[in-house]
Protein backbone atom coordinates (compact mmCIF):
# COMPACT_ATOMS: atom_id res chain seq x y z
CA UNK A 1 0.00 0.00 0.00
CA UNK A 2 2.84 2.38 0.82
CA UNK A 3 4.54 1.67 -2.50
CA UNK A 4 1.26 2.25 -4.34
CA UNK A 5 0.74 5.56 -2.54
CA UNK A 6 4.29 6.67 -3.35
CA UNK A 7 3.87 5.76 -7.02
CA UNK A 8 0.59 7.65 -7.23
CA UNK A 9 2.15 10.68 -5.55
CA UNK A 10 5.06 10.63 -8.01
CA UNK A 11 2.68 10.23 -10.97
CA UNK A 12 0.55 13.14 -9.71
CA UNK A 13 3.64 15.31 -9.32
CA UNK A 14 4.62 14.44 -12.89
CA UNK A 15 1.16 15.40 -14.12
CA UNK A 16 1.16 18.79 -12.42
CA UNK A 17 4.60 19.93 -13.60
CA UNK A 18 4.91 22.96 -15.85
CA UNK A 19 4.76 21.86 -19.49
CA UNK A 20 7.94 21.17 -21.43
CA UNK A 21 8.43 23.51 -24.38
CA UNK A 22 9.35 21.60 -27.53
CA UNK A 23 10.41 23.41 -30.69
CA UNK A 24 10.79 22.57 -34.36
CA UNK A 25 11.14 24.31 -37.71
CA UNK A 26 9.37 23.29 -40.90
CA UNK A 27 10.79 24.60 -44.19
CA UNK A 28 7.99 25.13 -46.69
CA UNK A 29 8.40 25.25 -50.46
CA UNK A 30 6.21 27.71 -52.39
CA UNK A 31 6.03 30.08 -49.44
CA UNK A 32 4.14 33.27 -50.42
CA UNK A 33 6.52 36.01 -51.56
CA UNK A 34 7.07 38.77 -49.03
CA UNK A 35 5.66 36.78 -46.10
CA UNK A 36 7.80 36.21 -43.01
CA UNK A 37 7.98 33.04 -40.93
CA UNK A 38 5.01 32.05 -38.76
CA UNK A 39 5.39 30.78 -35.19
CA UNK A 40 2.65 28.33 -34.22
CA UNK A 41 1.97 27.30 -30.63
CA UNK A 42 0.23 23.92 -30.29
CA UNK A 43 -1.73 23.10 -27.13
CA UNK A 44 -3.65 19.86 -26.75
CA UNK A 45 -5.65 17.85 -24.24
CA UNK A 46 -6.17 20.53 -21.62
CA UNK A 47 -8.61 18.30 -19.72
CA UNK A 48 -9.77 20.97 -17.31
CA UNK A 49 -11.04 19.18 -14.18
CA UNK A 50 -10.05 18.64 -10.57
CA UNK A 51 -7.75 17.77 -9.04
CA UNK A 52 -4.84 18.31 -11.43
CA UNK A 53 -6.10 20.93 -13.92
CA UNK A 54 -8.33 23.57 -12.31
CA UNK A 55 -8.92 26.69 -14.41
CA UNK A 56 -6.49 28.62 -12.23
CA UNK A 57 -3.61 26.34 -13.20
CA UNK A 58 -4.48 26.62 -16.90
CA UNK A 59 -4.58 30.41 -16.60
CA UNK A 60 -1.08 30.43 -15.06
CA UNK A 61 0.24 28.23 -17.87
CA UNK A 62 -1.31 30.47 -20.51
CA UNK A 63 0.18 33.60 -18.97
CA UNK A 64 3.60 31.96 -19.25
CA UNK A 65 3.04 30.80 -22.82
CA UNK A 66 2.00 34.29 -23.93
CA UNK A 67 5.61 35.35 -23.32
CA UNK A 68 6.59 33.20 -26.33
CA UNK A 69 4.66 35.65 -28.53
CA UNK A 70 3.33 33.11 -31.05
CA UNK A 71 1.75 34.32 -34.26
CA UNK A 72 -0.96 31.65 -34.08
CA UNK A 73 -2.27 29.35 -31.36
CA UNK A 74 -3.78 25.97 -32.24
CA UNK A 75 -5.70 23.92 -29.64
CA UNK A 76 -6.16 20.28 -30.58
CA UNK A 77 -9.23 19.45 -28.52
CA UNK A 78 -10.17 17.71 -25.28
CA UNK A 79 -10.70 20.89 -23.32
CA UNK A 80 -12.50 19.02 -20.53
CA UNK A 81 -12.40 15.84 -18.48
CA UNK A 82 -15.72 14.41 -17.45
CA UNK A 83 -14.80 10.80 -16.65
CA UNK A 84 -12.45 8.75 -14.52
CA UNK A 85 -11.46 9.99 -11.07
CA UNK A 86 -12.11 13.71 -11.66
CA UNK A 87 -12.86 15.34 -8.32
CA UNK A 88 -14.49 18.44 -9.77
CA UNK A 89 -16.25 19.07 -13.09
CA UNK A 90 -16.27 22.72 -14.11
CA UNK A 91 -18.91 24.57 -16.12
CA UNK A 92 -18.24 25.36 -19.79
CA UNK A 93 -17.70 29.01 -18.87
CA UNK A 94 -15.13 28.08 -16.21
CA UNK A 95 -13.34 25.72 -18.60
CA UNK A 96 -13.06 28.25 -21.41
CA UNK A 97 -12.39 31.47 -19.46
CA UNK A 98 -8.59 30.95 -19.24
CA UNK A 99 -8.37 30.52 -23.02
CA UNK A 100 -9.54 34.10 -23.46
CA UNK A 101 -6.13 35.15 -22.10
CA UNK A 102 -4.28 33.74 -25.12
CA UNK A 103 -2.68 36.37 -27.35
CA UNK A 104 -1.70 35.78 -30.98
CA UNK A 105 -2.05 38.18 -33.94
CA UNK A 106 -3.32 35.45 -36.29
CA UNK A 107 -5.80 34.22 -33.69
CA UNK A 108 -6.60 31.12 -31.65
CA UNK A 109 -8.11 28.15 -33.51
CA UNK A 110 -9.69 25.13 -31.84
CA UNK A 111 -10.97 21.75 -32.98
CA UNK A 112 -13.04 19.66 -30.52
CA UNK A 113 -11.92 16.35 -29.06
CA UNK A 114 -13.83 13.26 -28.02
CA UNK A 115 -14.25 14.39 -24.40
CA UNK A 116 -15.69 17.70 -25.62
CA UNK A 117 -18.31 15.83 -27.66
CA UNK A 118 -19.11 13.62 -24.67
CA UNK A 119 -19.56 16.66 -22.40
CA UNK A 120 -21.48 19.74 -23.64
CA UNK A 121 -20.16 20.53 -27.12
CA UNK A 122 -22.62 23.29 -28.00
CA UNK A 123 -22.08 25.08 -24.69
CA UNK A 124 -18.30 24.80 -25.03
CA UNK A 125 -18.42 26.20 -28.57
CA UNK A 126 -20.63 29.06 -27.43
CA UNK A 127 -18.20 30.00 -24.67
CA UNK A 128 -15.23 29.83 -27.04
CA UNK A 129 -16.94 32.13 -29.50
CA UNK A 130 -17.65 34.58 -26.66
CA UNK A 131 -13.92 34.60 -25.91
CA UNK A 132 -13.03 35.28 -29.55
CA UNK A 133 -11.72 31.79 -30.32
CA UNK A 134 -12.40 30.29 -33.74
CA UNK A 135 -13.82 26.76 -33.66
CA UNK A 136 -13.31 24.72 -36.84
CA UNK A 137 -15.33 21.56 -37.33
CA UNK A 138 -14.63 20.15 -40.80
CA UNK A 139 -14.10 23.70 -41.98
CA UNK A 140 -11.26 26.04 -42.94
CA UNK A 141 -10.04 29.59 -42.52
CA UNK A 142 -7.32 31.76 -44.02
CA UNK A 143 -4.91 33.40 -41.54
CA UNK A 144 -1.99 35.37 -42.91
CA UNK A 145 -0.14 33.12 -45.37
CA UNK A 146 -1.84 30.00 -43.97
CA UNK A 147 -4.90 27.99 -44.95
CA UNK A 148 -5.96 26.22 -41.76
CA UNK A 149 -8.17 23.16 -42.03
CA UNK A 150 -9.87 22.05 -38.83
CA UNK A 151 -11.03 18.44 -38.78
CA UNK A 152 -13.57 17.45 -36.14
CA UNK A 153 -12.89 14.56 -33.79
CA UNK A 154 -12.20 11.22 -35.44
CA UNK A 155 -12.37 9.08 -32.29
CA UNK A 156 -16.03 9.98 -31.62
CA UNK A 157 -17.01 9.72 -35.29
CA UNK A 158 -17.31 13.43 -36.15
CA UNK A 159 -14.45 13.77 -38.64
CA UNK A 160 -15.21 14.58 -42.27
CA UNK A 161 -11.83 14.82 -43.97
CA UNK A 162 -13.13 15.37 -47.55
CA UNK A 163 -15.36 18.22 -46.36
CA UNK A 164 -12.49 19.93 -44.56
CA UNK A 165 -10.14 19.55 -47.53
CA UNK A 166 -12.78 20.95 -49.89
CA UNK A 167 -13.20 23.95 -47.58
CA UNK A 168 -9.43 24.50 -47.69
CA UNK A 169 -9.35 24.31 -51.49
CA UNK A 170 -12.16 26.86 -51.72
CA UNK A 171 -9.99 29.46 -49.97
CA UNK A 172 -7.47 29.59 -52.81
CA UNK A 173 -3.71 29.94 -52.55
CA UNK A 174 -1.88 29.67 -49.25
CA UNK A 175 0.25 27.37 -47.09
CA UNK A 176 -2.02 24.49 -45.99
CA UNK A 177 -1.91 23.14 -42.44
CA UNK A 178 -4.35 20.91 -40.56
CA UNK A 179 -5.51 20.89 -36.96
CA UNK A 180 -7.19 17.76 -35.64
CA UNK A 181 -7.66 16.27 -32.20
CA UNK A 182 -6.67 12.80 -33.39
CA UNK A 183 -3.72 12.18 -35.71
CA UNK A 184 -5.54 9.15 -37.14
CA UNK A 185 -6.86 11.36 -39.96
CA UNK A 186 -3.39 11.58 -41.55
CA UNK A 187 -3.72 8.49 -43.81
CA UNK A 188 -6.93 10.00 -45.25
CA UNK A 189 -5.21 13.12 -46.59
CA UNK A 190 -5.06 12.99 -50.36
CA UNK A 191 -1.81 14.94 -50.47
CA UNK A 192 0.68 16.25 -47.90
CA UNK A 193 0.17 19.60 -46.21
CA UNK A 194 2.90 21.72 -44.61
CA UNK A 195 2.14 20.23 -41.19
CA UNK A 196 -0.56 18.41 -39.23
CA UNK A 197 -1.09 19.40 -35.59
CA UNK A 198 -2.81 16.96 -33.20
CA UNK A 199 -3.00 15.50 -29.71
CA UNK A 200 -5.23 12.74 -28.27
CA UNK A 201 -2.53 10.13 -27.58
CA UNK A 202 -1.09 11.90 -24.49
CA UNK A 203 2.14 10.25 -25.69
CA UNK A 204 0.80 7.26 -23.78
CA UNK A 205 0.39 9.23 -20.49
CA UNK A 206 1.76 6.24 -18.56
CA UNK A 207 4.81 4.67 -20.19
CA UNK A 208 6.68 1.93 -18.41
CA UNK A 209 10.37 1.20 -18.92
CA UNK A 210 11.03 -1.57 -21.45
CA UNK A 211 7.35 -2.37 -22.19
CA UNK A 212 6.35 1.18 -23.12
CA UNK A 213 2.82 2.62 -23.07
CA UNK A 214 -0.25 0.53 -22.39
CA UNK A 215 -2.13 2.29 -25.21
CA UNK A 216 -1.98 5.29 -27.54
CA UNK A 217 -5.76 5.20 -28.20
CA UNK A 218 -5.14 4.94 -31.93
CA UNK A 219 -6.20 2.40 -34.50
CA UNK A 220 -2.67 2.72 -35.94
CA UNK A 221 -0.89 1.64 -32.75
CA UNK A 222 2.25 3.72 -32.20
CA UNK A 223 2.44 5.11 -35.76
CA UNK A 224 1.34 8.55 -34.52
CA UNK A 225 2.32 8.05 -30.90
CA UNK A 226 4.08 11.25 -29.95
CA UNK A 227 6.15 14.23 -30.94
CA UNK A 228 7.63 15.30 -34.27
CA UNK A 229 6.72 12.55 -36.75
CA UNK A 230 7.61 12.14 -40.41
CA UNK A 231 4.96 9.85 -41.84
CA UNK A 232 6.01 9.24 -45.44
CA UNK A 233 5.88 12.75 -46.96
CA UNK A 234 3.80 14.20 -44.14
CA UNK A 235 5.13 16.12 -41.10
CA UNK A 236 2.95 15.53 -38.03
CA UNK A 237 3.20 17.08 -34.56
CA UNK A 238 1.44 15.19 -31.75
CA UNK A 239 1.41 16.86 -28.34
CA UNK A 240 1.51 15.05 -25.02
CA UNK A 241 -1.13 17.44 -23.74
CA UNK A 242 -1.39 19.62 -20.65
CA UNK A 243 -3.91 17.65 -18.61
CA UNK A 244 -4.66 14.00 -17.97
CA UNK A 245 -7.39 11.54 -18.86
CA UNK A 246 -9.08 8.99 -16.56
CA UNK A 247 -6.40 9.15 -13.82
CA UNK A 248 -4.42 12.29 -12.84
CA UNK A 249 -0.97 10.74 -13.20
CA UNK A 250 1.85 10.64 -15.76
CA UNK A 251 4.98 8.54 -16.08
CA UNK A 252 7.70 9.27 -18.64
CA UNK A 253 5.33 11.57 -20.55
CA UNK A 254 5.59 15.11 -19.15
CA UNK A 255 3.00 17.71 -20.15
CA UNK A 256 4.18 19.63 -23.19
CA UNK A 257 3.47 22.26 -25.80
CA UNK A 258 4.99 22.69 -29.26
CA UNK A 259 6.31 25.88 -30.80
CA UNK A 260 6.66 25.18 -34.53
CA UNK A 261 8.09 27.76 -36.91
CA UNK A 262 6.97 27.55 -40.52
CA UNK A 263 9.52 29.27 -42.69
CA UNK A 264 10.31 29.70 -46.40
CA UNK A 265 12.49 26.85 -47.62
CA UNK A 266 15.25 29.17 -48.82
CA UNK A 267 15.42 30.82 -45.39
CA UNK A 268 16.80 27.66 -43.80
CA UNK A 269 19.80 27.42 -46.14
Amino acid sequence: MLLGALLFAKGYWNATRDPVLRAATVSVADWPAGQGSVRILLLSDLHVAGPDMPPERLARIIDTLNRLKPDLVLIAGDLVSERGVATHIYTPAEVIAPLGRLRAPLGVVVTPGNHDHWFRPDALRGEMEKQGLLVLQNAAVKAGPLIIGGIDDDYSGHADVPKALAAMDALGAGVPIILSHSPDIVPELRRPVAAVFAGHTHCGQIRFPVIGALSYVSRYGDRFACGDIRDRAQRVFVGAGLGTSIVPIRFNTPPDVWLVTLTPKDASR
